[in-house]
């Protein structure tokens, strides 16, 4: 009897800590983490914009490639630059949200998450003139109060299959192309980045550099990019 307790909080830790700091854990509500593996198909995603340095670049090299592209914007950045959030919905691209000031979640409580999501809702529906579909949280960080706050909003929320800590200022653009050149398999969700959630002007434009190189190693590999639109539950 002895055993039993310390061996029961022990499992419901592990079980707290996955739902918690696994972003495609289904414990604390569905998280889409990856595509279909049947054929070559990628998704690309840029957290933390929109950025004055980074997100036009991207926007250009997509737009030049003919790739599409997820963008989970926080609220407070978008309120700084909403001509930039308004540009990546024009041109076609998914526009998520990533929270208002970039909180992470696993320790807030249900009011908080609630202005944390709402905030930044109504912050790039304003911009963008078109409300958010998807929802990816802050390092992938939840808990039980999120899942309903995505389900009122109707949000899909989205993890990611794979990072190459492209917010790392030590990495340079060489490396991040080549890492998600390594790592690159059949359905899989990208996450890059396009900005620095704490930092509103902080440097992304290593993303920005790396990013032509990692689309033509993908189409090299016989790889497709498409829309995470796709993945949006119906």
């Amino acid at each position: 009897m002895t055993l039993v307790l310390p061996i029961a909080a022990g499992a419901a830790l592990g079980a707290w800590a996955y739902g918690t700091y696994e972003p495609n854990s289904p414990l604390f509500g569905r998280a889409v983490g990856r595509g279909s593996r049947a054929g070559r198909v990628a998704y690309l995603s840029f957290d933390d914009g929109p950025n004055p340095s980074a997100t036009e670049p991207i926007l250009e090299t997509l737009a030049a490639t003919g790739v599409p592209a997820a963008f989970f914007m926080v609220g407070e950045h978008v309120r700084r630059f909403p001509a930039l959030a308004r540009q990546v919905a024009a041109l076609g691209h998914e526009v998520g949200n990533h929270t208002l000031r970039h909180k992470k979640l696993h320790f807030q409580g249900p009011g908080r998450i609630r202005e944390e999501l709402d905030g930044a809702h109504e912050l790039i529906a304003a911009a963008t003139g078109r409300a958010p579909k998807s929802f990816r949280a802050p390092h992938g960080y939840r808990n039980p109060f999120v899942a309903p706050v995505t389900r009122r909003l109707g949000y899909t929320v989205f993890g990611w299959t794979f990072g190459v800590w492209d917010s790392d200022p030590r990495v340079p653009a060489e490396q991040i192309r080549e890492r998600v050149r390594r790592k690159l398999r059949p359905g899989a969700i990208i996450l890059l980045h396009d900005g620095d959630g704490y930092d509103p002007a902080g440097d992304r434009r290593r993303t920005a550099a790396a990013l032509p190189g990692i689309i033509a190693d993908g189409r090299d590999a016989g790889y497709t990019f498409q829309p995470l639109a796709a993945l949006l539950a119906r």
